[in-house]
C-alpha cells in the first residue's frame, strides 16, 4: 500500500511539473531569415511571398525582394504560412491571479480607495500557467493592470517570456488606473442592499477623486517638499503626460466626467471599457481620447441598444478617426483576444484594420508603438507565425513564435494534457 501511494504521488508529480521544464528561451545568436510567407505589417500593409529578417533581437528588413540570406543566417521556409506581430493584451490581471476561486492566488488589488503608489509589475508571476496558452494563440505582449478602489495603481507592459519580473518588464508604470464610480441605477433585486442614493454616492467618490489630483497637482508645483508623500510623487507624471490616465467606464455620462478630468488637469486620458464610446466619436477625437474596448462577445449595456451593439462599436469607432484598440476580460480569457478580433472584422473592420486592433493600435495606446505593434525593420522581432488566419480559431495554428527574435517554446498545459489522454485512450 506504501509503494502504491509513493508512486501515485511520484506520477502527480511529474505531471504537475510538465510545464516547468518549458524554459525561456535564451537571447537570439543566429540571424534568422524568414521567407515565401505572407507578412501581415500591422500598419494595414500585406507582403505576398515576402521575406523577414532579423537579428539580435531587431527587425532588419522586410519586404518582397530581398537579398539572399547570409551563409551563417538560419532560415525558415514559410510557404503558404502568414507573419504577423506578436499581439499585444490590454487590461489584464495576467500573472496577478491563476485561480479566482483560490484566494492566496490573488494579488491584484490592494486595500483602500486610493493606491497610485501600488505597482502591478512586482506582483507579477512569470511562472504562471496562464502565460503559455496565450503564447500558444500569439499574444506575446500583455499590460499587467491592478484592480479595486478608486485609483488602483501603475500597470506596466511585460513580455511573456521571461525568468522573473525585472526580466518581463518591457514598458514600466505606463499608467495609472482610474475606476470611475458606476453611474448606472441598479435593477431593485429582492434581498440586494442598495443604497438610497447610489447616484449621489458616486459622485462623491468621484469628487474625492478630483481632491486628491487637485492635492497631488500642488504637491508637484512645490519646489521642496517637508514630507514625502508617495501617493502624490507617483501621479507626478500624469501632470507632464510622461504617463496615462486610464479610466475605467462605460456610459456616455461616464466618459463626459471622464472627458472633463482630461481638461482639468490635462492628463492623456484612455477610456478603458468605452461600450457608449460609439455614442460620442467626436467628443473623443476632438480631445484626442484613445479607447481600449473590452469584450465585444458580450451583452450591450443598455437594454435598448442593438443586440450586436459589442460587435460593431470597434467599426463606429475606426470609421470615426477614433484611436482604439481590443481587450479581453480578465487573465485566462486573454487567449481569446485574436478571435475577438475576428468578430470585428465581420463587423465592419477590414481584416488588416482587425489586426492593427490588437497589435499597432495597441502599442500606440500603450506607448511602445516605437518598438513593437508592426513588423518594420528596427523594432523588436516580436512576431508570431501562423499556418492560418491568425483571427481564426479554425485555421489558426501558431508553429512559431519570437519574442525579441528569440524563438519562444509553445508547449504548455493544456497540450500536455491532450497528449497524456490521449495516449491513455490510446489515441493517435
Amino acid at each position: 500500500m506504501k509503494l502504491v501511494s509513493t508512486s501515485i504521488i511520484l506520477l502527480a508529480g511529474l505531471a504537475a511539473n510538465a510545464q516547468e521544464l518549458i524554459y525561456p528561451a535564451p537571447a537570439q545568436e543566429k540571424t534568422i531569415y524568414l521567407q515565401h510567407a505572407t507578412i501581415h505589417v500591422g500598419n494595414g500593409q500585406v507582403i505576398e511571398n515576402g521575406s523577414l529578417v532579423f537579428s539580435n533581437g531587431k527587425i532588419t528588413a522586410v519586404g518582397s525582394n530581398l537579398p539572399a540570406p547570409a551563409a551563417d543566417a538560419k532560415v525558415l521556409d514559410l510557404q503558404g504560412k502568414h507573419v504577423y506581430p506578436g499581439l499585444i493584451a490590454p487590461l489584464t490581471t495576467l500573472g496577478l491571479t491563476e485561480i479566482e476561486a483560490v484566494r492566496s492566488t490573488n494579488d491584484y488589488s490592494e486595500v483602500g480607495e486610493i493606491n497610485p503608489s501600488v505597482r502591478s509589475l512586482v506582483a507579477y508571476n512569470t511562472d504562471s500557467k496562464v502565460i503559455n496558452t496565450l503564447r500558444s494563440n500569439g499574444i506575446l505582449l500583455a499590460q499587467v493592470t491592478p484592480e479595486g478602489g478608486l485609483i488602483s495603481g501603475s500597470s506596466s507592459v511585460v513580455q511573456l517570456d521571461a525568468w522573473n519580473w525585472e526580466d518581463a518588464a518591457y514598458r514600466t508604470d505606463g499608467a495609472v488606473h482610474f475606476y470611475m464610480p458606476s453611474l448606472l441605477l441598479p435593477v431593485n433585486n429582492p434581498g440586494r442592499s442598495i443604497p438610497d442614493d447610489k447616484i449621489k454616492v458616486s459622485m462623491d467618490k468621484l469628487n474625492q477623486v478630483r481632491t486628491f489630483f487637485r492635492e497631488a497637482q500642488a504637491y508637484n508645483q512645490e519646489d521642496k517638499h517637508a514630507v514625502v508623500n508617495l501617493k502624490f510623487e507617483a501621479v507626478h507624471k500624469l501632470f507632464t503626460r510622461e504617463e496615462k490616465l486610464f479610466i475605467h467606464c462605460d456610459l456616455v455620462k461616464e466618459m463626459l466626467l471622464a472627458v472633463d478630468i482630461a481638461r482639468e488637469f490635462g492628463f492623456d486620458v484612455v477610456i478603458a471599457g468605452g461600450a457608449d464610446a460609439w455614442m460620442i466619436t467626436d467628443l473623443l477625437k476632438q480631445y484626442n481620447i484613445a479607447v481600449v474596448l473590452k469584450q465585444a462577445h458580450s451583452l450591450p449595456v443598455m437594454q435598448d441598444d442593438d443586440v450586436d451593439q459589442p460587435y460593431k462599436t470597434a467599426a463606429q469607432l475606426q470609421k470615426a478617426g477614433v484611436l482604439f484598440c481590443l481587450s479581453n476580460e480578465g487573465f485566462w480569457q486573454q487567449r481569446n483576444l485574436p478571435f475577438e478580433a475576428g468578430t470585428a472584422s465581420t463587423y465592419g473592420l477590414s481584416k488588416e484594420e482587425a489586426l492593427s486592433a490588437v497589435t499597432l493600435n495597441t502599442a500606440r495606446i500603450l506607448g511602445i508603438d516605437k518598438t513593437t505593434g508592426s513588423l518594420e525593420a528596427g523594432k523588436d522581432a516580436n512576431i508570431t507565425v501562423s499556418t492560418g488566419d491568425i483571427m481564426d480559431m479554425r485555421s489558426s495554428i501558431i508553429t512559431e513564435a519570437f519574442i525579441q527574435g528569440r524563438e519562444v517554446n509553445l508547449d504548455n498545459k493544456h497540450k500536455q494534457l491532450y497528449e497524456r489522454y490521449k495516449h491513455k485512450y490510446g489515441l493517435k
